[in-house]
């Protein structure tokens, strides 16, 4: 590819990361994505593309199309809990998320939401809620008509729609919370891990079968608490924690010398801590890792 092209491409390429990464829930297979929609763009005759940023849009989101089908039956077989790899977010990777809808625009809990679509829903509705588009648009890059795509984002929008927290903490003290849960744990501290956990808090956790934890979700304030004592007294011995912005959320990421083994993000309803999701399946943690400053 000339150079003029590959600037051309690179100004969209973390538009298109954003794009594929809210498609697959996967920063390794949304790179992927992206270096083939750049092989494409440097093979196209630059003739017939007026609109480079459409036509980049276009050939992204059909890639991604392609990967779901595959991704579906990839995930039917997987061990354990599937949840999204992790991203590190404070460095604008999924772009700005300066208000409590963008972070929940790209948090775990929301890109859990979209494995509930179908892969034109969940296309017509990232393209319309994390980008913007107008039906029009959507319907020019998934050769649909405009009410086809109207109908599947309306139902899209019923699929994902869940109730929201009243209140959101900003994120030095969704931080705050996420320290005094690392202090609580290393003590053993009972009490003092009960007073920050939710009621109906859940502990979710991805080993895919390469790490050994829990299969299936920890629910409940007193269970996550004994959970997360008994992981910190097996596991942690060793470890450096550092607090990091991941998929817009306070996260704790576990360090044992240079290498990540955890991230787990940690969501926050009315100044408690209501949901976490930790992944350990190596696999998933190697872009993060590479986002992360080791501490």
């Amino acid at each position: 590819m000339t150079s003029a092209p590959a600037d051309e491409f690179e100004r969209h390429r973390p538009r298109l990361f954003g794009l594929a990464y809210r498609m697959l829930g996967s920063a390794e297979e949304a790179e992927d994505t992206v270096q083939d929609a750049y092989l494409r763009f440097g093979r196209a005759d630059r003739t017939e593309i007026e609109h480079p940023a459409a036509w980049l849009a276009k050939v992204v989101t059909n890639l991604c199309l392609n990967r779901l089908t595959s991704a579906r039956a990839r995930r039917e077989q997987y061990v354990g809990t599937w949840l999204p790899e992790p991203v590190a977010t404070s460095d604008g990777t999924l772009g700005p998320l300066e208000s409590a809808e963008q972070r929940d625009a790209v948090s775990m809990a929301m890109l859990l939401l979209l494995e509930r679509l179908t892969p034109a829903e969940r296309a017509v509705y990232v393209l319309r809620e994390a980008f913007g588009y107008g039906h029009r648009e959507i319907a020019g890059v998934l050769d649909l008509t405009e009410a086809n795509s109207r109908q599947l984002y309306r139902r899209a929008a019923r699929r994902v729609s869940e109730p929201r927290p009243r209140f959101d903490p900003g994120p030095e003290r969704r931080e705050q919370l996420v320290a005094a849960f690392v202090a609580a744990a290393r003590e053993g501290d009972l009490a003092g891990l009960e007073k920050l956990l939710a009621a109906d808090a859940t502990w979710w956790s991805d080993g895919g079968g390469k790490v050994s934890t829990a299969r299936r979700p920890i629910e409940g304030r007193e269970k996550v608490v004994r959970f997360t004592v008994g992981a910190f007294e097996r596991f942690a011995t060793g470890l450096e924690f550092t607090v990091a912005e991941v998929n817009g959320a306070a996260a704790l990421a576990a360090w044992s010398g240079d290498t990540l083994v955890a991230v787990a993000a940690f969501e926050v309803h009315d100044e408690l801590i209501a949901q976490v999701r930790a992944v350990l399946n190596p696999d998933k943690l190697d872009f993060v890792r590479r986002q992360l400053t080791r501490p």
